[in-house]
């Protein structure tokens, strides 16, 4: 009884088998992307060159960035996050925002693109006699993104410079208190380095001696050097000689020539020559190492 129930459902299943294979698959859905949107922007405002990171939703390996009108070269890390760099541009304030290959664009952001900064790198020299004239207070300055017109701020006060190159500039040093001061390059647009270090040496220093001319009762020591001051005093073996001044009673004087240059009227007691120290002290108190000579 079964055998007779089974066997005309096995033949209608065999015989709808055909129309079931020839039945074509249904076609899927298309898979739809998530909204194109941006969540953060860090930096939130920046200069040319600079990497700018934006998270968000939405982004494929085909989402670009612009700025403005100006497609960015864009770097998409993943779905929700992606680095641009931005252009050489005018500063201002431009529209921010994404595209995608399916014409999906994200809400425009304002990004504010700065003056390109100049970059301050190095001086040479960094540091000079505060005596020095002339060409010998000129200063290289060496860095980059520096435009035709830039200026040398010294103390925060613009001074006298020559652009060479958008990587150099050269300045002279004008006379100013001894000390440290601060050196910056400012582009036209107003934006300005960070801080370079010059220091103005007025510390005293004997670069040789020599015996000038010779008298009746004494001779000349031409004393040689840097940072001599009007007022400056001479020691010889930790006596001192003068102050370029004239004292009634005292034989040995000292006599300035310049900042350069001092000469050490010495009167001998004895013609047999040996070793002297002279050491040079400025009126602020600052003293050259000693100069040892042999002389009478």
């Amino acid at each position: 009884m079964y055998r007779r129930l089974i066997a005309p459902i096995i033949c209608a299943v065999l015989l709808a088998l055909p129309a079931l294979a020839l039945e074509p698959p249904q076609p899927r859905a298309a898979e739809k992307l998530p909204a194109l949107s941006v969540l953060s922007i860090i930096p939130a405002q920046g200069e040319p060159g600079m990497a700018v990171t934006l998270n968000g939703t939405g982004f494929t390996a085909a989402t670009v960035a612009f700025l403005g009108s100006q497609q960015l070269s864009t770097s998409v890390v993943s779905n929700r996050l992606l680095t641009v760099e931005l252009p050489d541009l005018p500063a201002g304030v431009y529209a921010l925002y994404l595209r995608r290959e399916d014409t999906a664009t994200s809400r425009p952001y304002n990004f504010m693109l700065q003056p390109l900064k100049p970059v301050a790198g190095s001086l040479e020299p960094d540091n000079l006699p505060s005596c020095s004239f002339g060409r010998d207070r000129e200063v290289a300055l060496t860095g980059g993104n520096f435009l035709p017109g830039a200026r040398v701020l010294l103390d925060g006060a613009a001074i006298a410079s020559r652009y060479l190159s958008p990587s150099a500039l050269t300045f002279v040093v004008p006379q100013i208190p001894a000390g440290l001061h601060q050196v910056q390059v400012r582009n036209p647009t107003d934006a300005a380095s960070g801080n370079l270090a010059l220091v103005i040496d007025s510390k005293p220093e004997i670069l040789g001696v020599s015996v000038g001319a010779e008298y009746v009762s004494y001779y000349e020591l031409i004393v040689n050097g840097r940072n001599f001051q009007q007022g400056s005093t001479l020691t010889a073996d930790g006596v001192r000689v003068g102050t370029g001044q004239q004292v009634v009673g005292q034989r040995e004087q000292l006599v300035f020539r310049g900042c350069n240059q001092l000469v050490y009227q010495r009167h001998p007691y004895d013609p047999t020559p040996r070793e002297i120290g002279l050491q040079v002290i400025n009126p602020s108190g600052e003293e050259s190492g000693v100069f040892t000579i042999s002389a009478p």
